[in-house]
């Protein structure tokens, strides 16, 4: 399973561990991702997602329903530009 956001597309980045003695090792940052399951209430039913923390901290800001709603909008825009592309 990929090391991604599902929200917020945070992938591994790449840096340096860097030594004392200014020595650079190849090093990965990678996001803090978590397993959780909520309630969409406009559903009726439970959603498992693999989010960051940043992406849960926003999911308690705004609402599930607020991000679902958004996540969907941007999911037709996506699939209307694919089917655009193809049609060229």
């Amino acid at each position: 399973m990929a090391r991604v956001c599902q929200l917020t597309g945070k992938k591994p980045m790449s840096g340096n561990n860097v030594s004392h003695a200014n020595n650079k090792t190849k090093r990965r940052f990678l996001p803090n991702l978590q397993n959780r399951k909520f309630w969409v209430e406009t559903e009726n039913r439970w959603v498992s997602m693999r989010i960051t923390n940043a992406a849960l901290r926003t999911i308690d800001k705004l609402g599930i329903d607020v991000i679902v709603k958004k996540c969907v909008q941007l999911a037709r825009k996506f699939k209307e530009y694919i089917c655009v592309k193809k049609s060229n």
